[in-house]
């Protein structure tokens, strides 16, 4: 008998998008959003049909659909943090984050979110952009240790 509930959770593939300078990609999030007044990174949900293809590949679908097709960009291919998180539907999100690196191309927002910025991310200022999952996993990024 197995007496240990399983949690049940979504996973979020985002990515740590850096310009040449070192400054990160930024999404300002909708009003709606559990972010609201925060920032968002590029990524989002594997779907239920996507589970058996590589992670690359759908973290690519996710960046096409919420910056647009003309970005080239090079994505460092393993994890480098972690971050959990509830939406407004009080599901659990389990955020893996990647690094890439912005060649060039133009980007083209999805209706998901309202803005975007350039940001220099430091173990200074990250709160002031971050909350939730977002911050978990930049704040993992940055330092290096779990939250």
């Amino acid at each position: 008998m197995n007496n240990f509930p399983h949690v049940r959770c979504e996973v979020s593939l985002k990515i740590i998008l850096k310009d040449k300078q070192g400054k990160t990609l930024i999404l300002k999030t909708e009003k709606n959003s559990s972010l609201n007044g925060f920032y968002d990174l590029p990524g989002g949900r594997i779907r239920e049909n996507e589970v058996k293809l590589p992670v690359i590949k759908i973290l690519k679908r996710e960046i096409k659909e919420e910056l647009g097709s003309s970005i080239v960009y090079k994505v460092i291919e393993r994890p480098i943090s972690i971050g959990r998180h509830k939406n407004l539907k009080k599901e659990d999100v389990l955020w893996i984050f990647f690094t890439a690196e912005f060649k060039r191309g133009k980007i083209v927002l999805s209706d998901e979110h309202i803005g975007y910025d350039w940001v220099k991310i430091t173990k200074a200022n990250y709160k002031k952009y971050f909350i939730k999952g977002a911050r978990e996993g930049m704040a993992h990024y940055l330092t290096g240790k779990l939250q």
